[in-house]
């Protein structure tokens, strides 16, 4: 199960309270105040981890508290503090604070620890308080309450490469045929509901991921059908793969129109997200009249300076060409 937009509310513990106690040992008079501090409250921790690809486990436990930290005790013991509370959230998670609307943190690196929400502080015991003029204080502190948020978390997928294209232009069985995801495949629009994160291995033992967007419509930039869902896991993907039916001319668009939409609801939905690195997968090239579709896209679109690497994802053919350009443009992007 696909989940990537969770509602959930973080209390950080309370701190524990300090003690006012008075020593008391036999042949020591007076002996004065020897209450301990309480230890402060765990903190809830949010870490994001490559191996998570979902927000479904903050799906049905809504509620996280870290502990209360330990109250102080005589003969000078403080509590110690809390344990903490680890949250395991995928690289490439939104928080936002419900309330106010406010980004509170965009964790898009793995393997990083953010603090939701802090522990209280623990209250002070009576010996904290003596002095030259109060020998034998009577009073101590009680422990701070821990932070409470209500927090929404929202996922955007990252990966090195997005397939973007319209429904049924062939993305899921692309991705199936270069790597070993097992996206769902059928012969009707939108069998993808949810991204697919596939991994490509290369040549040299070079790994690539790739992600199968769930298909565009026109006005999905203006949330029209599920666009936004869709649409914001691209901003996160290094390279764009435009996937095109070379065979197919559904309501009279041509594959270059298809290329021209689909960059028009890209850069509608975000400024700049169409110049992003990108590649053109010129699909179905198995059908009869995608040749000539072939030749006139070229023509139709010499302008963008996009590479086209015709391919037959269903046939697997063409895919060791793609996947080393797609390669290429990954590694050496990285070393500059």
């Amino acid at each position: 199960m696909f989940v990537d937009k969770a509602k959930i509310v973080v209390k950080g513990g309370d701190g524990g309270n300090g003690c006012c106690s008075f020593r008391r040992e036999k042949f020591v008079p007076k002996g004065g105040p020897d209450g301990g501090d309480g230890g402060g409250g765990g903190n809830v921790v949010l870490r994001t981890c490559t191996g998570e690809q979902s927000l479904v486990d903050l799906v049905y436990n809504r509620h996280f508290a870290a502990e209360r930290g330990p109250h102080g005790k005589g003969k000078n013991m403080h509590g110690r503090r809390a344990a903490d509370i680890i949250l395991r959230i995928p690289a490439g998670t939104v928080v936002k604070n419900v309330d106010t609307g406010e980004l509170i943190a965009d964790l898009a690196e793995p393997d990083v620890d953010f603090i939701i929400a802090h522990g209280g502080r623990g209250g002070q015991g009576n010996a904290r308080f003596v002095s030259s003029v109060n020998r034998a204080p009577r009073q101590c502190e009680e422990g701070e309450p821990g932070e409470l948020f209500d927090i929404e978390l929202e996922l955007k997928i990252i990966a090195d490469v997005g397939l973007v294209g319209y429904p049924n232009a062939g993305k899921s069985t692309l991705l199936g045929a270069v790597s070993k995801a097992h996206p769902k495949v059928a012969p009707y629009p939108f069998t993808t509901l949810h991204p697919v994160v596939g991994v490509v291995e290369l040549a040299d033992y070079q790994r690539i991921t790739v992600a199968d967007i769930p298909g565009l419509i026109d006005g999905a930039h203006d949330n029209v059908g599920l666009g936004h869902e869709f649409l914001k896991h691209i901003e996160r993907t290094r390279v764009l793969a435009y996937v095109l039916d070379m065979g197919s001319e559904e309501n009279g668009c041509k594959p270059w129109d298809d290329f021209k939409h689909l960059q028009e609801e890209l850069e509608l939905y975000m400024a700049g997200l169409s110049e992003r690195s990108g590649i053109i997968v010129a699909n179905k090239m198995d059908l009869p009249e995608s040749a000539s579709n072939l030749e006139q896209l070229r023509e139709k679109i010499a302008s963008s300076n996009l590479s086209i690497i015709p391919i037959s994802a269903g046939l697997e053919e063409g895919l060791d060409v793609l996947t080393s350009k797609l390669g290429e443009m990954i590694f050496e992007d990285a070393s500059l």
